[in-house]
């Protein structure tokens, strides 16, 4: 299991518990359904309980919920990453508006990819709205294949093999 991640003034970790992953879905509520309105039966789906999903969580100091992201593994990863299984699928990422620009998604994107070595993956892959290419590419992941929409929002595949460093 991922230790937490302490970083500043935010720790980051899977999210064990029912209290935690209801804190994942507060801040996708926020960030999906309320600001860029997706609707509510799209975000949430059947890999939100999946026995081979793994939550995490960024949480302040004083337990406020900051952000949150979700891995996919087995046979859910393989509907969203072309057929592999040795490649986990990221998903989810949503970061609090307050919480924006202190690295808070860079470090749940560390976490997703530490529980995705941990369960034997090689790799990740995740389906980023366009306007994140940059932040995910900094993070060491590279585009393939068109543009598509997903819940009308513009998207991306991307991937990134496990044990590649970030780029500089």
């Amino acid at each position: 299991m991922t230790a937490p991640q302490p970083s500043s003034g935010y720790v980051v970790r899977v999210a064990d518990s029912e209290a935690d992953r209801k804190a994942c879905f507060a801040v996708r509520q926020e960030v999906f359904v309320v600001e860029q309105r997706v609707p509510q039966e799209l975000e949430y789906d059947e890999y939100d309980a999946g026995s081979g999903t793994v939550h995490v969580l960024a949480l302040r100091a004083d337990g406020e919920p900051l952000g949150t992201g979700r891995l996919l593994t087995g046979a859910a990863a393989v509907t969203k990453n072309g057929g592999d299984a040795g490649v986990g699928a990221l998903g989810r990422l949503a970061v609090a508006k307050a919480a924006r620009g202190l690295g808070v998604g860079a470090a749940l994107v560390r976490a997703i990819e530490d529980a995705a070595a941990e369960r034997g993956l090689v790799a990740v892959d995740l389906h980023a709205q366009t306007h994140a290419l940059g932040f995910y590419e900094r993070l060491g992941y590279a585009v393939y294949g068109p543009e598509f929409p997903d819940a009308g929002i513009p998207h991306r595949a991307m991937r990134k093999a496990l044990g590649q460093p970030d780029a500089p």
